[in-house]
C-alpha cells in the first residue's frame, strides 16, 4: 500500500497551470511545441473573442485569464485603466528592431510596454475570382473607390454582393483611416482626447462613399461578419469579396473552407487609387494584472510573439507576422498554402503567392491614426447608434426585395401571392448615426473622467 501511495504521488503533475484566451486558429500547436519547450508549465487555453467576458471576470475580481489576446484597438483601453501588467522591465533590449515600428508602437502607453505583438493587420482586398470572372470583372484592375461601384453594379446583375457589412465598427474605423480620416487624438498619458468624427475629412469621404454603396443595394446589410449567414453567404459566392486585415487567410480557411481554391488576394481601391494603406485589427498577446504566475504567463507570451518555434506555428497557419525576420524571407513570401489544424496545406487562394500581396500593403500603411482610450466601449457603441442606418438599410433592403419578388409574380412555399412587408420610416443615415456616436462618445468621455475637446 504505501508503494502504491508513492506511485500516485509520482503520477500527480505538479507543472504550472497558466489560463490563456485567445481566437488564434492556430494556437493548439503553439502550445504543443511551447509545452514540449517548458515542461513545467502546462497551458489551458480558451478559444474565445470579444471582451464582454473578460470584462465581466474583471470587474468579479476572479475567472481572468493569466494571458489574453487583445487587440491594438483595446489595449490602450485595458492600459490605462490598470488591467495590465507592465513588462518593460521583461523586454529585450533588441525587442524595438525585432518587430515591426507599428505593432510595437501599438503596444506601448506613454512609454511603458504593455504587451507584444501577434501579428499585423494591413488592410487587402480578398476576392472570389470565379464570381468576379462570371460578372466579368478583373479585381486586379480595381484601383479606386468608382471602379469597386462600377464592379459591384456589375456583380449585383447576377444576384452578388460584392460585400457584407451589417454595421462593423472595426471595419468602418479601418476605411477611415484609409479615406485619411483621422476623428481621434489621444495625449500621450491617454487623458485628453479630441474626439471630431463630424467634422473629420476622412471620415466624411468615406461616409458619402459607402452611404450610395447601400442606398443602391450593392452592400448586404442583412450579413453580419462572422454570422453563420455570412459564412454561408461567402461560401455559396453570394458575398463576393471582402475588405480584411492580413490575418483573413487563416480565418477563411476556418471558416469557409468550401471556398478553397475560388479565392485571391489584391491590394486596397483607394477613393482616387493613390497607394495608401490602413490596419484592421492585429493583436497582442498581454499578460492580466491580477495574475498570481507573471512569470510563467510571460515566458508564454515570449514564446508565441518572439521565439521563431511559436511564430512558424502561426505564419503556417496563415497569421500574417509582426516581425522583420519573417516578413523578409522567402520561405513566407513565396508560400502558397495554409495550414490546417490537421496539419494539412491548403491551397486556399489557388497557389498565389497570397503573403507578396500582402507584405508590400504593409509597407503602404499610412502614420497617424489614433484609438480612443475607451475604444471597446466606442466600437460597442457604433452598434447603438450608427447601427440604427445599417439596421434601416436592412429593412429597406428587405422591402425592396419583396416588392420585386411581389412585381415578378413569385409567391410563397403554399403558391399564396406575397404580401407586402411594412414600408421602413424615414431613413436614418450613416451621417445621422455618426452625429448620434460623437454625442455618446463624448458624453460617456467625460463621465469617465477624460478630458474631452
Amino acid at each position: 500500500m504505501s508503494l502504491a501511495g508513492c506511485g500516485a504521488v509520482a503520477a500527480q503533475d505538479n507543472r504550472t497551470v497558466i489560463s490563456v484566451w485567445s481566437w488564434e486558429p492556430s494556437m493548439g500547436k503553439v502550445i504543443s511545441r511551447f509545452e514540449a519547450a517548458n515542461p513545467d508549465i502546462r497551458v489551458e487555453w480558451t478559444n474565445i473573442s470579444g471582451y464582454e467576458n473578460l470584462n465581466t471576470a474583471i470587474q468579479d475580481g476572479y475567472g481572468t485569464p493569466d494571458v489574453a489576446q487583445i487587440e491594438y484597438y483595446a489595449l490602450p483601453q485595458y492600459a490605462v485603466s490598470g488591467q495590465l501588467l507592465d513588462i518593460t522591465d521583461r523586454v529585450g533590449s533588441d525587442y524595438s528592431n525585432f518587430f515591426t515600428p507599428g505593432t510595437w508602437s501599438s503596444v506601448q502607453l506613454a512609454g511603458r510596454v504593455y504587451g507584444q505583438p501577434m501579428d499585423s493587420g494591413p488592410m487587402a482586398f480578398f476576392y472570389n475570382k470565379d464570381v468576379f470572372e462570371q460578372a466579368g470583372v478583373d479585381a486586379t484592375q480595381i484601383k479606386t473607390w468608382d471602379d469597386y461601384y462600377e464592379a459591384a453594379k456589375k456583380l449585383k446583375k447576377i444576384g452578388v454582393y460584392i460585400a457584407a457589412d451589417a454595421g462593423d465598427a472595426s471595419f468602418y474605423a479601418a476605411m477611415i483611416w484609409l479615406a485619411g480620416g483621422r476623428p481621434f487624438h489621444t495625449s500621450q498619458d491617454g487623458k485628453t482626447v479630441t474626439i471630431d468624427v463630424n467634422g473629420d475629412a476622412g471620415t466624411q469621404r468615406f461616409t458619402e462613399f459607402w452611404q450610395k454603396m447601400i442606398d443602391e443595394g450593392l452592400v448586404d446589410t442583412t450579413s453580419t461578419t462572422w454570422s453563420d449567414r455570412w459564412k454561408r453567404r461567402v461560401g455559396s459566392g453570394t458575398i463576393a469579396s471582402v475588405f480584411s486585415g492580413a490575418w483573413m487567410p487563416s480565418l477563411l480557411l476556418s471558416n469557409v473552407p468550401g471556398a478553397s481554391g475560388l479565392w485571391r488576394v489584391t491590394t486596397m481601391p483607394t477613393a482616387d487609387g493613390e497607394s495608401t494603406n490602413a490596419e484592421s485589427g492585429g493583436s497582442a498577446l498581454c499578460v492580466l494584472q491580477l495574475t498570481r504566475k507573471p512569470d510563467a504567463a510571460y515566458r508564454f507570451v515570449d514564446f508565441v510573439t518572439h521565439d521563431e518555434q511559436g511564430i512558424s506555428a502561426r505564419v503556417d497557419g496563415g497569421a500574417f507576422p509582426a516581425d522583420y525576420a519573417t516578413l523578409d524571407s522567402e520561405e513566407f513570401l513565396d508560400k502558397t498554402t495554409i495550414t490546417n489544424d490537421r496539419g494539412i496545406e491548403i491551397p486556399y487562394f489557388g497557389g498565389q503567392k497570397f503573403n507578396r500581396v500582402l507584405s508590400d500593403a504593409a509597407e503602404d500603411v499610412s502614420a497617424g491614426y489614433q484609438y480612443l482610450p475607451f475604444e471597446v466601449y466606442a466600437r460597442n457603441d457604433f452598434k447603438s447608434t450608427v447601427g440604427d442606418a445599417y439596421d434601416w438599410a436592412g429593412d429597406f433592403q428587405r422591402y425592396t426585395q419583396r416588392e420585386e419578388a411581389i412585381k415578378a409574380g413569385q409567391t410563397d412555399s403554399e403558391g399564396n401571392p406575397l404580401q407586402s412587408l411594412e414600408k421602413p420610416g424615414k431613413k436614418f443615415s450613416l451621417a445621422d448615426g455618426l452625429a448620434a456616436w460623437q454625442k455618446d462618445l463624448k458624453e460617456y468621455g467625460n463621465n469617465q473622467g477624460f478630458t474631452i475637446q
